[in-house]
């Protein structure tokens, strides 16, 4: 089969493979379609902090077609969708023609969603789905306005989209004002702000502006939205495009109520992943989410790789690999 191969000391290459076979609670999928996150342009860079294993074949996403399991419950011939479980980090992941998968992680394809548009879903939307399902917790779409920073990338493109046909008012934040805010405005965005207007550090608390935020940049943008969120409002944090840290006190959290909640794709458990499909199907615009999307062939899945990373590219790029 081939597969996109990152080894240590060597470029990314479209290699052939030998077939992977499953073990007990694990499953052999014939894969259709993946996509490009910004995590898979760092593992096809090799970074360590992605790349967990060596030789490792990227991609976190996977759409395809099962063809055998072990101690599973789904038969050959489901299409199923798995986002992130280690998928492209600790385990060979979607850039091959055939994966081993975990057969928890495992969603059955809703029949409302095509196999290329769940890869344009992706990881990136599933967060993003995630992110609203936390979010609306606590926030209604009356409270107010909610922010999303790095509006223009794959994550918060579907965020942005998922928002408005909520009922949301959504402010879109992206360094890109000339070349995205009419596309950004096209998705749902009611406003579009320069990132630089959050990315710089500020004092702990200031006025009020958000009755909530989805963030995928992290470090100092982070910290301004937790400062300038209003009384009861809540945060989502699902990535770090501008850093790791965060320099914030403890103000935003005991004077407002203020809650910063963490969203992780990778380990989310069965009833979630399953919740978050569903509402993905019922809740998302698939037609607006074609108008976003991109496709590219698994050959020249490197070079999209580098263009994610350097904010080359809008919404989502999907991978055709074997449909």
């Amino acid at each position: 089969m081939r597969a996109v191969v990152v080894e240590q000391g060597r470029a990314p290459a479209l290699l052939d493979r030998p077939e992977p076979e499953p073990h007990d609670g694990e499953v052999l999928v014939e894969v259709l379609w993946s996509g490009v996150n910004y995590k898979d342009g760092l593992a096809l860079r090799g970074d360590p902090g992605v790349a967990r294993i060596d030789p490792l074949v990227p991609g976190i996403d996977v759409v395809g077609r099962v063809v055998s399991g072990h101690g599973v419950a789904v038969d050959a011939g489901d299409l199923v969708v798995v986002n992130g479980a280690g998928l492209g980090e600790t385990r060979p992941g979607g850039y091959a023609e055939r994966v081993v998968v975990p057969g928890d992680a495992l969603v059955a394809l809703p029949e409302a969603v095509s196999p290329r548009r769940a890869a344009a879903v992706g990881t990136a939307g599933f967060t993003a789905m995630l992110s609203v399902l936390r979010l609306e917790r606590d926030v209604a779409p009356g409270d107010g306005e909610i922010v999303v920073t790095g509006a223009a990338g794959g994550v918060g493109s579907v965020a942005v989209m998922l928002l408005a046909r909520l009922g949301y008012s959504v402010t879109a934040s992206t360094g890109r004002l000339e070349t995205e805010s009419d596309y950004l405005r096209s998705l749902g965005a009611t406003s579009v702000v320069d990132r630089a207007e959050l990315a710089a550090e500020g004092r702990p608390l200031q006025r009020a502006r958000w009755a909530g935020a989805i963030d995928s940049v992290g470090s100092s943008t982070l910290a301004s939205l937790l400062a300038q969120t209003s009384w009861g409002g809540v945060v989502t944090a699902c990535g770090l495009a501008q850093g790791s840290d965060l320099p914030t006190t403890v103000l935003p959290f005991i004077l407002r109520g203020v809650t910063l909640a963490g969203v992780n794709s990778v380990d989310a458990p069965p009833a979630l992943r399953r919740t978050a499909w569903h509402r993905l199907a019922t809740d998302l615009d698939l037609d607006l989410l074609d108008s976003a999307t991109a496709e590219v062939d698994l050959a020249d899945v490197v070079d999209a790789g580098r263009r994610v990373l350097a904010g080359e590219t809008r919404g989502r790029t999907v991978v055709r690999v074997g449909a």
